[in-house]
Protein backbone atom coordinates (compact mmCIF):
# COMPACT_ATOMS: atom_id res chain seq x y z
CA UNK A 1 0.00 0.00 0.00
CA UNK A 2 1.53 3.35 -1.05
CA UNK A 3 0.51 6.36 1.26
CA UNK A 4 -0.47 9.61 -0.45
CA UNK A 5 -1.78 13.36 0.89
CA UNK A 6 -3.57 14.25 -1.76
CA UNK A 7 -4.27 12.09 -5.57
CA UNK A 8 -5.83 13.75 -8.46
CA UNK A 9 -7.77 11.45 -11.12
CA UNK A 10 -7.48 12.90 -13.97
CA UNK A 11 -4.22 15.05 -15.97
CA UNK A 12 -6.33 17.36 -18.11
CA UNK A 13 -7.05 20.75 -17.54
CA UNK A 14 -9.05 20.39 -14.05
CA UNK A 15 -6.82 18.37 -12.88
CA UNK A 16 -3.90 20.41 -13.67
CA UNK A 17 -5.33 23.58 -12.40
CA UNK A 18 -6.29 21.52 -8.89
CA UNK A 19 -2.70 20.21 -8.36
CA UNK A 20 -1.07 23.71 -9.02
CA UNK A 21 -3.36 25.33 -6.62
CA UNK A 22 -3.00 22.72 -3.65
CA UNK A 23 1.01 23.15 -3.96
CA UNK A 24 0.37 27.00 -3.79
CA UNK A 25 -1.50 26.15 -0.67
CA UNK A 26 1.03 24.33 0.88
CA UNK A 27 0.55 20.80 -0.28
CA UNK A 28 3.60 19.28 -1.06
CA UNK A 29 2.26 15.82 -1.48
CA UNK A 30 0.59 15.33 -4.89
CA UNK A 31 -0.02 12.80 -7.40
CA UNK A 32 -1.63 12.98 -10.52
CA UNK A 33 -3.21 9.80 -12.11
CA UNK A 34 -3.58 10.47 -16.25
CA UNK A 35 -5.02 7.55 -18.73
CA UNK A 36 -3.25 9.40 -21.59
CA UNK A 37 0.59 9.43 -22.59
CA UNK A 38 0.72 13.67 -22.42
CA UNK A 39 -0.86 15.56 -19.73
CA UNK A 40 -3.44 18.02 -21.61
CA UNK A 41 -6.57 16.01 -21.37
CA UNK A 42 -9.06 16.94 -24.46
CA UNK A 43 -7.01 20.08 -25.21
CA UNK A 44 -4.36 18.68 -26.77
CA UNK A 45 -7.04 18.10 -29.73
CA UNK A 46 -8.83 21.53 -29.44
CA UNK A 47 -6.32 22.83 -32.32
CA UNK A 48 -8.50 26.14 -32.20
CA UNK A 49 -8.13 29.40 -30.43
CA UNK A 50 -10.28 31.27 -28.46
CA UNK A 51 -8.90 29.87 -24.98
CA UNK A 52 -7.47 31.95 -22.21
CA UNK A 53 -9.42 34.68 -22.46
CA UNK A 54 -10.56 35.08 -18.77
CA UNK A 55 -7.33 33.21 -17.74
CA UNK A 56 -4.49 34.67 -19.32
CA UNK A 57 -6.05 37.44 -21.12
CA UNK A 58 -5.06 36.43 -24.56
CA UNK A 59 -5.93 34.48 -27.53
CA UNK A 60 -4.62 30.99 -27.23
CA UNK A 61 -4.95 27.02 -29.05
CA UNK A 62 -6.29 24.17 -26.82
CA UNK A 63 -2.33 22.90 -27.00
CA UNK A 64 -1.04 25.98 -25.35
CA UNK A 65 -3.71 26.88 -22.86
CA UNK A 66 -2.34 23.35 -21.36
CA UNK A 67 1.11 23.59 -22.36
CA UNK A 68 0.90 26.83 -19.66
CA UNK A 69 -0.45 24.83 -17.28
CA UNK A 70 2.13 21.80 -17.95
CA UNK A 71 4.21 23.96 -17.35
CA UNK A 72 3.16 25.18 -13.64
CA UNK A 73 3.08 21.76 -12.83
CA UNK A 74 6.86 20.89 -13.76
CA UNK A 75 7.93 23.88 -12.57
CA UNK A 76 6.85 23.09 -8.51
CA UNK A 77 7.69 19.37 -9.29
CA UNK A 78 4.66 17.79 -8.62
CA UNK A 79 4.74 14.07 -9.59
CA UNK A 80 2.61 12.35 -12.38
CA UNK A 81 2.17 9.03 -13.69
CA UNK A 82 0.75 8.77 -17.31
CA UNK A 83 -0.86 5.75 -19.49
CA UNK A 84 -2.15 4.87 -16.16
CA UNK A 85 -5.92 3.77 -15.80
CA UNK A 86 -7.62 3.89 -12.26
CA UNK A 87 -9.86 0.76 -11.72
CA UNK A 88 -11.55 1.55 -8.29
CA UNK A 89 -11.99 3.86 -5.66
CA UNK A 90 -13.16 2.86 -2.39
CA UNK A 91 -15.13 3.96 0.08
CA UNK A 92 -12.18 4.00 2.02
CA UNK A 93 -10.37 6.71 -0.35
CA UNK A 94 -7.90 3.91 -1.62
CA UNK A 95 -7.41 4.59 -5.44
CA UNK A 96 -6.70 1.03 -7.22
CA UNK A 97 -4.64 2.12 -10.71
CA UNK A 98 -2.72 0.41 -12.80
CA UNK A 99 0.38 0.57 -15.52
CA UNK A 100 2.67 -1.08 -17.44
CA UNK A 101 5.68 0.32 -15.48
CA UNK A 102 4.26 -0.03 -11.81
CA UNK A 103 2.04 -2.60 -12.22
CA UNK A 104 -0.98 -3.21 -9.83
CA UNK A 105 -1.12 -0.41 -7.14
CA UNK A 106 -3.13 -0.04 -4.18
CA UNK A 107 -2.80 3.88 -2.94
CA UNK A 108 -3.94 5.15 0.46
CA UNK A 109 -5.17 8.66 -0.11
CA UNK A 110 -6.32 11.57 2.63
CA UNK A 111 -7.86 13.28 0.00
CA UNK A 112 -8.86 12.61 -3.67
CA UNK A 113 -9.68 15.41 -6.45
CA UNK A 114 -12.05 13.87 -9.46
CA UNK A 115 -10.99 16.12 -12.42
CA UNK A 116 -12.06 12.57 -15.04
CA UNK A 117 -13.81 15.13 -17.64
CA UNK A 118 -16.45 14.17 -19.83
CA UNK A 119 -17.30 11.34 -22.43
CA UNK A 120 -19.61 11.53 -25.80
CA UNK A 121 -23.04 10.74 -25.65
CA UNK A 122 -22.90 7.47 -28.55
CA UNK A 123 -25.39 7.05 -30.92
CA UNK A 124 -26.98 4.40 -29.11
CA UNK A 125 -28.11 7.24 -26.74
CA UNK A 126 -30.64 8.17 -28.85
CA UNK A 127 -31.97 5.38 -30.88
CA UNK A 128 -31.57 6.40 -34.55
CA UNK A 129 -32.52 3.99 -36.99
CA UNK A 130 -30.93 2.20 -39.61
CA UNK A 131 -27.95 0.07 -40.45
CA UNK A 132 -24.64 -0.33 -38.50
CA UNK A 133 -22.59 1.23 -41.78
CA UNK A 134 -19.55 2.52 -41.62
CA UNK A 135 -18.79 6.76 -41.49
CA UNK A 136 -20.50 7.54 -37.89
CA UNK A 137 -18.74 9.15 -35.68
CA UNK A 138 -18.71 11.29 -32.49
CA UNK A 139 -17.54 14.66 -33.39
CA UNK A 140 -15.07 14.36 -30.51
CA UNK A 141 -14.05 11.19 -32.39
CA UNK A 142 -13.72 13.04 -36.03
CA UNK A 143 -11.55 16.13 -33.99
CA UNK A 144 -9.03 13.56 -33.16
CA UNK A 145 -8.85 11.74 -36.49
CA UNK A 146 -8.04 15.11 -37.92
CA UNK A 147 -5.91 16.96 -35.56
CA UNK A 148 -4.28 14.70 -33.90
CA UNK A 149 -4.09 11.10 -36.42
CA UNK A 150 -3.99 13.26 -39.76
CA UNK A 151 -7.30 11.13 -41.20
CA UNK A 152 -10.37 12.68 -42.93
CA UNK A 153 -13.45 11.40 -41.84
CA UNK A 154 -15.48 11.80 -45.01
CA UNK A 155 -15.71 14.60 -47.68
CA UNK A 156 -20.05 15.36 -47.15
CA UNK A 157 -21.09 15.86 -44.13
CA UNK A 158 -24.22 16.20 -41.92
CA UNK A 159 -24.11 17.30 -38.08
CA UNK A 160 -26.52 15.98 -35.95
CA UNK A 161 -26.40 18.31 -32.84
CA UNK A 162 -25.37 22.01 -32.29
CA UNK A 163 -23.16 21.49 -28.98
CA UNK A 164 -20.14 23.80 -29.21
CA UNK A 165 -17.82 20.50 -30.52
CA UNK A 166 -19.88 19.97 -33.26
CA UNK A 167 -20.21 23.83 -34.55
CA UNK A 168 -16.44 23.82 -34.37
CA UNK A 169 -16.20 20.12 -36.38
CA UNK A 170 -18.41 22.08 -39.19
CA UNK A 171 -15.90 24.70 -39.65
CA UNK A 172 -12.75 22.36 -39.46
CA UNK A 173 -14.45 19.43 -41.59
CA UNK A 174 -15.37 22.86 -43.92
CA UNK A 175 -11.51 24.38 -44.07
CA UNK A 176 -10.48 20.14 -45.01
CA UNK A 177 -12.64 20.37 -47.91
CA UNK A 178 -15.58 18.63 -46.90
CA UNK A 179 -18.88 19.56 -47.79
CA UNK A 180 -21.27 20.30 -44.51
CA UNK A 181 -24.80 19.84 -45.89
CA UNK A 182 -26.68 20.76 -42.80
CA UNK A 183 -26.25 20.87 -38.88
CA UNK A 184 -29.45 19.96 -37.82
CA UNK A 185 -30.50 20.58 -33.62
CA UNK A 186 -33.27 18.93 -32.25
CA UNK A 187 -34.38 21.88 -29.73
CA UNK A 188 -35.43 25.15 -31.07
CA UNK A 189 -32.37 26.42 -29.91
CA UNK A 190 -28.37 26.13 -29.99
CA UNK A 191 -26.80 24.44 -27.30
CA UNK A 192 -23.62 26.06 -27.91
CA UNK A 193 -21.86 29.28 -27.40
CA UNK A 194 -23.19 32.39 -29.72
CA UNK A 195 -19.84 33.11 -31.08
CA UNK A 196 -19.38 29.81 -32.19
CA UNK A 197 -22.71 29.66 -34.24
CA UNK A 198 -21.48 33.17 -35.91
CA UNK A 199 -17.83 32.19 -36.72
CA UNK A 200 -18.30 28.47 -37.37
CA UNK A 201 -21.37 27.82 -39.21
CA UNK A 202 -23.03 31.42 -40.14
CA UNK A 203 -19.82 33.00 -41.37
CA UNK A 204 -19.59 29.69 -43.69
CA UNK A 205 -23.21 29.78 -44.87
CA UNK A 206 -24.11 26.39 -43.28
CA UNK A 207 -27.73 25.55 -43.16
CA UNK A 208 -28.35 25.50 -39.09
CA UNK A 209 -31.62 23.71 -39.10
CA UNK A 210 -33.51 24.22 -35.07
CA UNK A 211 -36.32 21.52 -34.65
CA UNK A 212 -34.66 19.12 -36.53
CA UNK A 213 -34.03 15.43 -36.00
CA UNK A 214 -31.84 12.67 -37.92
CA UNK A 215 -34.67 9.54 -38.00
CA UNK A 216 -32.96 7.03 -40.49
CA UNK A 217 -29.42 6.35 -41.46
CA UNK A 218 -29.12 5.46 -45.05
CA UNK A 219 -26.22 2.60 -46.50
CA UNK A 220 -24.76 -0.65 -46.25
CA UNK A 221 -21.25 -0.74 -45.99
CA UNK A 222 -20.75 3.10 -45.48
CA UNK A 223 -23.97 6.30 -44.82
CA UNK A 224 -24.56 7.03 -48.33
CA UNK A 225 -27.44 9.54 -46.71
CA UNK A 226 -29.44 10.18 -43.95
CA UNK A 227 -33.28 11.43 -43.72
CA UNK A 228 -34.62 14.32 -41.46
CA UNK A 229 -37.25 15.63 -40.41
CA UNK A 230 -38.91 18.50 -38.09
CA UNK A 231 -40.53 17.66 -34.45
CA UNK A 232 -43.07 18.93 -32.75
CA UNK A 233 -43.33 20.75 -29.52
CA UNK A 234 -43.13 17.42 -27.97
CA UNK A 235 -39.81 16.97 -29.59
CA UNK A 236 -41.51 14.01 -31.88
CA UNK A 237 -40.48 13.51 -35.92
CA UNK A 238 -43.11 14.85 -37.97
CA UNK A 239 -43.00 12.05 -40.61
CA UNK A 240 -44.67 14.29 -43.38
CA UNK A 241 -41.73 16.47 -43.21
CA UNK A 242 -39.00 13.66 -43.64
CA UNK A 243 -36.42 14.19 -46.27
CA UNK A 244 -33.16 12.72 -47.61
CA UNK A 245 -29.84 14.21 -47.87
CA UNK A 246 -27.06 12.72 -49.33
CA UNK A 247 -23.74 12.30 -47.37
CA UNK A 248 -21.04 9.55 -46.30
CA UNK A 249 -20.42 10.81 -42.93
CA UNK A 250 -22.55 11.96 -39.95
CA UNK A 251 -21.50 13.29 -36.85
CA UNK A 252 -22.74 13.27 -33.88
CA UNK A 253 -22.55 16.12 -30.94
CA UNK A 254 -25.34 14.82 -29.03
CA UNK A 255 -24.38 15.61 -25.96
CA UNK A 256 -21.60 15.07 -22.95
CA UNK A 257 -21.54 12.30 -19.87
CA UNK A 258 -19.67 13.38 -17.26
CA UNK A 259 -17.65 10.02 -16.17
CA UNK A 260 -18.40 9.48 -12.95
CA UNK A 261 -18.42 5.54 -12.82
CA UNK A 262 -15.40 5.90 -10.33
CA UNK A 263 -17.21 8.59 -8.21
CA UNK A 264 -20.00 5.88 -7.78
CA UNK A 265 -17.79 3.57 -6.87
CA UNK A 266 -16.70 5.49 -3.65
CA UNK A 267 -20.47 5.99 -2.53
CA UNK A 268 -20.33 9.54 -4.07
CA UNK A 269 -23.79 11.34 -3.96
CA UNK A 270 -24.54 12.61 -7.61
CA UNK A 271 -26.96 14.84 -8.87
CA UNK A 272 -29.62 13.56 -11.29
CA UNK A 273 -29.61 16.94 -13.44
CA UNK A 274 -25.86 17.13 -13.86
CA UNK A 275 -24.80 13.93 -14.05
CA UNK A 276 -22.12 15.13 -11.54
CA UNK A 277 -21.65 15.14 -7.52
CA UNK A 278 -23.46 17.03 -5.40
CA UNK A 279 -20.92 19.75 -3.96
CA UNK A 280 -21.06 22.63 -1.48
CA UNK A 281 -18.64 25.87 -2.13
CA UNK A 282 -15.52 23.81 -1.32
CA UNK A 283 -15.97 21.67 -4.41
CA UNK A 284 -16.22 18.85 -1.07
CA UNK A 285 -19.00 15.98 -2.24
CA UNK A 286 -21.06 13.36 0.04
CA UNK A 287 -17.64 11.68 1.18
CA UNK A 288 -15.00 13.71 3.51
CA UNK A 289 -11.72 14.73 1.74
CA UNK A 290 -13.16 13.83 -2.13
CA UNK A 291 -13.38 16.49 -4.15
CA UNK A 292 -14.84 17.29 -7.49
CA UNK A 293 -14.39 19.85 -10.17
CA UNK A 294 -14.49 20.12 -13.89
CA UNK A 295 -16.38 19.06 -16.72
CA UNK A 296 -16.96 15.96 -14.59
CA UNK A 297 -18.51 17.68 -12.09
CA UNK A 298 -20.87 19.72 -14.74
CA UNK A 299 -20.59 20.85 -18.25
CA UNK A 300 -18.29 24.09 -18.74
CA UNK A 301 -18.75 26.15 -21.89
CA UNK A 302 -14.93 27.67 -21.17
CA UNK A 303 -12.19 25.57 -19.73
CA UNK A 304 -11.22 29.45 -18.31
CA UNK A 305 -14.03 28.46 -15.97
CA UNK A 306 -12.84 24.79 -15.53
CA UNK A 307 -9.62 26.14 -14.20
CA UNK A 308 -11.06 28.83 -11.78
CA UNK A 309 -13.12 25.97 -9.95
CA UNK A 310 -10.66 23.32 -10.48
CA UNK A 311 -8.20 25.83 -8.16
CA UNK A 312 -10.87 25.83 -5.68
CA UNK A 313 -10.87 22.15 -5.52
CA UNK A 314 -7.08 22.25 -4.91
CA UNK A 315 -7.40 25.09 -2.17
CA UNK A 316 -10.06 23.04 -0.55
CA UNK A 317 -8.21 19.82 -0.61
CA UNK A 318 -5.14 21.42 0.26
CA UNK A 319 -7.20 22.97 3.82
CA UNK A 320 -8.64 19.33 4.44
CA UNK A 321 -5.58 17.54 4.77
CA UNK A 322 -4.07 20.40 7.06
CA UNK A 323 -7.12 20.44 9.76
CA UNK A 324 -9.25 17.15 8.78
CA UNK A 325 -12.15 18.99 9.44
CA UNK A 326 -15.79 19.15 7.87
CA UNK A 327 -18.53 21.32 8.52
CA UNK A 328 -21.79 19.08 7.03
CA UNK A 329 -24.41 21.81 8.29
CA UNK A 330 -25.61 22.77 5.15
CA UNK A 331 -28.28 25.43 3.16
CA UNK A 332 -29.34 23.61 0.52
CA UNK A 333 -29.40 25.36 -2.91
CA UNK A 334 -31.84 24.94 -6.05
CA UNK A 335 -32.60 26.26 -9.39
CA UNK A 336 -36.42 27.12 -10.17
CA UNK A 337 -38.20 29.54 -12.23
CA UNK A 338 -36.40 28.69 -15.88
CA UNK A 339 -33.15 27.79 -13.55
CA UNK A 340 -32.00 24.38 -14.02
CA UNK A 341 -29.61 23.97 -12.07
CA UNK A 342 -27.56 25.45 -9.58
CA UNK A 343 -23.21 24.49 -8.69
CA UNK A 344 -22.60 24.49 -5.49
CA UNK A 345 -25.81 22.16 -4.61
CA UNK A 346 -25.22 23.20 -1.02
CA UNK A 347 -23.74 26.07 1.27
CA UNK A 348 -21.74 25.59 4.46
CA UNK A 349 -23.28 27.29 7.21
CA UNK A 350 -19.84 28.56 8.85
CA UNK A 351 -18.92 30.03 5.39
CA UNK A 352 -16.73 32.74 6.29
CA UNK A 353 -15.82 33.59 2.67
CA UNK A 354 -15.71 37.35 1.54
CA UNK A 355 -17.48 36.13 -2.12
CA UNK A 356 -19.55 33.17 -3.40
CA UNK A 357 -19.51 32.37 -6.49
CA UNK A 358 -23.04 29.90 -8.39
CA UNK A 359 -22.28 28.34 -11.57
CA UNK A 360 -26.05 27.92 -13.14
CA UNK A 361 -27.27 26.95 -16.69
CA UNK A 362 -30.81 28.04 -17.97
CA UNK A 363 -33.69 25.57 -19.51
CA UNK A 364 -34.37 27.77 -21.89
CA UNK A 365 -33.90 30.72 -23.90
CA UNK A 366 -35.39 33.92 -21.85
CA UNK A 367 -35.06 37.57 -22.80
CA UNK A 368 -35.11 40.41 -20.38
CA UNK A 369 -35.61 38.62 -17.40
CA UNK A 370 -33.64 39.01 -14.01
CA UNK A 371 -31.54 36.79 -12.33
CA UNK A 372 -32.19 36.45 -8.76
CA UNK A 373 -31.12 34.87 -5.40
CA UNK A 374 -33.98 34.50 -2.46
CA UNK A 375 -33.52 33.20 0.63
CA UNK A 376 -36.27 31.78 2.05
CA UNK A 377 -38.53 33.90 -0.44
CA UNK A 378 -36.81 37.19 0.25
CA UNK A 379 -34.48 38.56 -2.35
CA UNK A 380 -30.80 38.93 -1.57
CA UNK A 381 -28.97 39.55 -5.38
CA UNK A 382 -30.45 40.35 -8.89
CA UNK A 383 -28.93 41.10 -11.80
CA UNK A 384 -30.78 42.06 -15.31
CA UNK A 385 -30.03 39.92 -18.44
CA UNK A 386 -30.73 40.79 -21.71
CA UNK A 387 -30.62 37.21 -22.88
CA UNK A 388 -29.96 33.80 -21.03
CA UNK A 389 -29.38 30.78 -22.90
CA UNK A 390 -28.87 27.09 -22.23
CA UNK A 391 -25.71 26.98 -24.29
CA UNK A 392 -24.39 29.98 -21.76
CA UNK A 393 -23.21 29.16 -18.30
CA UNK A 394 -24.52 32.13 -16.09
CA UNK A 395 -22.47 32.94 -13.12
CA UNK A 396 -23.36 34.85 -9.80
CA UNK A 397 -21.32 36.33 -7.18
CA UNK A 398 -22.41 37.43 -3.87
CA UNK A 399 -20.95 39.33 -1.56
CA UNK A 400 -20.44 39.29 2.15
CA UNK A 401 -23.22 40.45 3.32
CA UNK A 402 -25.35 38.69 1.00
CA UNK A 403 -23.54 34.98 2.13
CA UNK A 404 -24.60 36.18 5.33
CA UNK A 405 -28.11 36.42 4.88
CA UNK A 406 -27.91 33.05 2.55
CA UNK A 407 -26.30 30.87 5.49
CA UNK A 408 -28.73 31.70 7.87
CA UNK A 409 -32.03 30.86 5.62
CA UNK A 410 -33.40 26.76 5.21
CA UNK A 411 -33.48 27.15 1.07
CA UNK A 412 -31.61 28.97 -1.20
CA UNK A 413 -33.13 29.69 -4.62
CA UNK A 414 -31.96 30.81 -7.91
CA UNK A 415 -34.44 31.93 -10.32
CA UNK A 416 -34.93 33.88 -13.18
CA UNK A 417 -37.98 36.71 -12.78
CA UNK A 418 -39.61 39.25 -15.08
Amino acid sequence: MINRNLVIIGGGPAGLAAAKSAYDNGERDILILERENVLGGILNQCIHNGFGLHTFKEELTGPEYAKRYIDEVEKRGIEYKLETTVLKVGTDKVVTAVNERDGLMKIQAKAIIFACGCRERPRGGINVAGSRCAGIFSAGTAQKLINIDGYMPGKEVVILGSGDIGLIMARRMTFEGAKVKAVVELMPYSSGLNRNIVQCVKDFDIPLMFSHTVVDIKGEGRVTGVVIAQVDDKLQPIMSTAKEIPCDTLLLSIGLIPQNELATGADVTLSPITGGAVVDENMMTSVDGVFECGNVLHVHDLVDFVSKESEEAGRSAAEFIKTGSVDRNYVETRGVDGVRYVVPQRLSKDCKADKLQMKLRVGNVFKNVRLVVEADGEEIYSKKKQIVTPGEMESIVLNEDQIGKAVKCKMLSVALRG
